[in-house]
């Protein structure tokens, strides 16, 4: 699959442009996509100076230099670009060499000495067209900064690069005067082109819109906004959404605090409330990441919308997450074990602390809750946030599962959880039966069957390992070496499900402690769990043999 090239523009200066693609890189790169930034604002660079801080090394060429290399005979693109330290892979091809923030002393000289007109007649569009096919083959998204007003090198932007156009522009008639024009004429030049590309999709970003101070006058001005730009929506916003309320979603609300120096707001609010500016960056990077698609979505539940942009790419550390009360903690334990063995990558959820939920990031693909005659308010509000964060065009790639003790009426679930897919279980009874089935729903394929002795010995492996260097308290470590002995005992008598039992108290008796610095797991301890697992590994060994 190819990337998509989108141009940036905007007619006048000074309205955030160059601010709102920075920030949507470092977003798209971060949900997973693989981003190229290109500063092609030649007569006033800048994209430089926002990325300087995370740079791995100041630029030595950009622009400017594919521009020079071709009138110098060179007609095979060259590598320009430079990456950017975020998460993910963000490159950046700067408008030429620059050092300390500055660009280079002869920059300026070169930059105005070049004649596009004579580029043109020479060829030079043709290789643009490799170093685009280059990108497009390497990224997903090439996010071109253009210059303002109307010149020869907004033409190669607007026209000859892009798939689509992001217009940003601020409430001012200097700005809506020209906005929806600007983009029919790049539409023009799109047809003298001898490139086979459809008619532009253009998405206006409505910036800087103090909303807080002047609410009145930003409401006159936001429906005066949407008139005007509502031609520029006709060809690919969903026909039950206005272009009002599109509008609104894209909205980048004046911020006083970020309108000084270049700064990545994205960077510093990882979790942005709705009056926060990353918000808004967020949803445009969104509309970005979905291809200008599913808008109908975007206006019923901006949250999911968002959350379905950042999990298109999304790779997660766990395929599922455990959710159960303190009251069924030894059966979570014990479905845990199961799952693993059957080779799930799962942990139990965090549970008790609403904003600790808010602040984590999504670490598991699926959330399972066990409960058992209703649901706790702590994972009511786990299961609000999962849903919040899953619903939308792949959110079937998501799944809840509920796990339901026998006799649990399921008409006292929340309504959004009656029509999920219930599975019932005896808490008297190890979970395996239901373990397997979690699998077989997540991973779509019946999971392999094992003998009983080689599933209670890779439980006890498993439990081994997860004993830490650190306990909480003293008391803590002798009911840890009680429990060791007590697996060793078990495997000398060939008790598979006493070893079963034992491995899920030592889970439970392994996991972490929050409070004070803990006790060191003396050295006795240490070679005796060694000792068990050099054993049992040699058993499992046997058993695949």
């Amino acid at each position: 699959m190819t990337g998509t090239v989108i141009t940036f523009y905007s007619y006048k200066g000074g309205v955030g442009r160059s601010f709102t693609l920075a920030n949507t890189a470092v977003l798209l790169a971060r949900w997973g996509y693989r981003v190229l930034v290109v500063d092609w604002d030649l007569e006033a660079p800048g994209l430089h100076l926002y990325f300087a801080p995370h740079l791995t090394e100041s630029p030595k060429s950009g622009v400017v230099d594919i521009a020079q290399e071709y009138l110098a005979g060179v007609r095979t693109p060259g590598t320009h670009e430079v990456r950017v330290r975020v998460d993910g892979v963000l490159d950046l091809i700067a408008a030429g060499g620059a050092e300390d923030g500055r660009l280079d002393p002869t920059y300026s000289r070169r930059m105005q000495g070049l004649d596009w007109e004579d580029l043109y007649r020479r060829g030079f569009a043709a290789h643009l067209e490799e170093y685009r096919e280059q990108w497009i083959a390497k990224y997903d998204f090439v996010l071109i900064d253009s210059r303002t007003g109307v010149s020869d090198i907004a033409s190669i932007c607007t026209a000859q690069l892009p798939d689509r156009l992001v217009v940003v522009f601020t409430a001012n008639d200097q700005n809506l005067n020209d906005v929806v024009d600007v983009a029919h004429m790049a539409d023009r030049a799109r047809d003298r082109l001898p490139y086979d590309r459809p008619r532009h999709q253009v998405m206006p970003v409505l910036s800087r819109l103090d909303n807080r101070m002047e609410y009145e006058r930003a409401e006159t001005w936001q429906k005066k906004c949407a008139e005007v730009v509502t031609p520029l929506f006709r060809n690919w916003l969903v026909k039950s959404v206005t272009p009002e309320q599109m509008l609104r979603h894209v909205t980048i609300p004046y911020i006083s605090y970020w309108s000084f120096g270049e700064l990545l707001p994205v960077l510093e609010e990882q979790a942005p409330s709705s009056d926060q500016i990353s918000f808004a960056l967020e949803t445009v990077a969104a509309v970005i990441a979905q291809q200008f698609d599913r808008t109908d979505l975007l206006r019923d539940n901006r949250d999911a919308y968002v959350a379905a942009a950042r999990a298109r790419r999304r790779k997660f550390d766990l395929d599922l997450l455990v959710s159960s009360p303190r009251t069924l903690w030894r059966t979570g334990t014990e479905l845990i074990t199961e799952l693993k063995l059957l080779g799930l990558k799962t942990d139990r959820s965090v549970s008790g602390d609403p904003e600790i939920l808010d602040q984590a990031g999504d670490i598991a693909e699926h959330l399972c809750l066990v409960v058992a005659g209703e649901l706790s308010r702590w994972q009511l509000t786990e299961a609000e946030r999962f849903v919040r964060r899953t619903l939308g065009p792949d959110g079937a790639q998501r799944q809840m599962f509920c796990l339901l003790t026998r006799g649990t009426d399921r008409e006292l679930l929340p309504g959004f959880l009656r029509g999920l897919r219930h599975l019932e279980f005896d808490p008297d009874i190890r979970p395996v039966r239901v373990a397997r089935e979690l699998h077989d729903l997540i991973k779509a394929t019946p999971a392999p069957e094992t003998e009983p002795d080689q599933e209670a010995l890779r439980g006890a492996e498993a439990a081994l390992r997860e004993v830490p260097e650190q306990l909480p308290y003293a008391g803590r470590v002798a009911l840890v070496e009680e429990t060791v002995r007590g697996m060793a005992g078990a495997l000398d008598d060939g008790d598979m499900e006493l070893l079963r039992d034992r491995s899920a108290d030592l889970l439970l008796l392994s996991k972490p402690h929050r409070d004070g610095p803990g006790v060191a797991a003396p050295a006795r301890l240490r070679g005796d769990v060694r000792a068990l697992l050099a054993r049992i590994e040699r058993r499992i060994t046997a058993f695949t043999d």
